[in-house]
């Protein structure tokens, strides 16, 4: 059985006593996993933090100083040290499981959130640095990749994601954030049949990073319109088509703010599910 690797260290974890659970969310949900774990269906990996530098790839210098030095707000709107200490992790993880999906050519895990609404100069929805543009632009410096796809099942705008590739002007990434499009239950068919054409619009990326948000949830409070089978039947399109067409993916956590946190872990465990039904089998 090839076992997906789940890159995934303490450090990643932060208590902010905010309304999102995102900060203390890798911990939990890798503790739930464990199941999958015992049954040697995935493998949980220490990742690399990744530096300042890196990090400056896709932010304002003065903003990432800022950051660390505590003078600037973090995307909870505070100043907590454990929050900036976890952030080389969080993004470590994404950069870590994107440099081994390129290298088994199949799928990679980085069970964490608070990216997509982090710009080039600012904090903002529980967002303070973009891991998924760090990532992308670590690759492109380093000569890994020559396209990159983002495909953002999020509820809501990648706008962090956008500001930054515009700001950049980063025409090899290819970015499709669900959030723009859809939002309504009335929607939710519209949505799981423009699965084949969003993932096809990746065919020509070397990697995907696939964020795969609980709060689409149709009981979120900040979502949603998705029941759990249809967030499970997204998961098992995304992983199938993206199979299909022979791209490796890297996906991480998004959104879940449900009182009951229990929910949240079952989207993410379904998530999961669909990824080692796709990927965890001896070819």
């Amino acid at each position: 059985m090839n076992k997906i690797k789940v890159f995934f260290s303490d450090k990643m974890t932060a208590e902010t006593r905010s309304f999102s659970p995102s900060a203390g969310k890798p911990s939990r949900v890798v503790s739930s996993w464990s199941k999958f774990v015992q049954s040697n269906q995935i493998e949980v990996v220490e990742p690399n933090p990744v530096s300042i530098e890196q990090i400056k790839f896709a932010h304002q210098p003065e903003y990432v100083d800022g950051i660390f030095s505590l003078l600037i707000k973090n995307g909870f709107r505070n100043h907590d040290q454990s929050v900036a200490d976890s952030l080389p992790y969080t993004s470590g993880a994404m950069l870590s499981a994107a440099r081994e999906a390129l290298k088994n050519q199949r799928v990679a895990v980085a069970p964490c959130s608070g990216f997509h609404h982090a710009t080039w100069n600012a904090a903002d929805g529980f967002c303070t640095f973009n891991g998924l543009m760090i990532t992308a632009l670590t690759l492109k410096n380093e000569g890994l990749i020559s396209k990159l796809g983002i495909v953002d099942f999020d509820m809501h705008m990648g706008n962090g994601t956008e500001h930054i590739i515009n700001y950049l002007s980063l025409d090899w990434v290819e970015h499709f954030s669900a959030g723009y499009h859809f939002d309504r239950p009335e929607h939710a068919d519209d949505f799981l049949n423009s699965i084949s054409w969003i993932t096809g619009m990746m065919k020509d990326c070397d990697l995907v990073l696939y964020q795969a948000g609980a709060d689409p949830h149709i009981d979120d409070p900040l979502g949603g319109f998705l029941t759990t089978r249809q967030l499970f039947q997204r998961d098992q399109l995304v992983f199938s088509h993206l199979s299909a067409l022979n791209i490796p993916v890297a996906w991480n956590l998004a959104g879940g703010y449900q009182d009951d946190f229990n929910k949240v872990l079952e989207i993410h465990e379904n998530t999961m599910r669909a990824c080692i039904a796709k990927y965890a089998r001896d070819d």
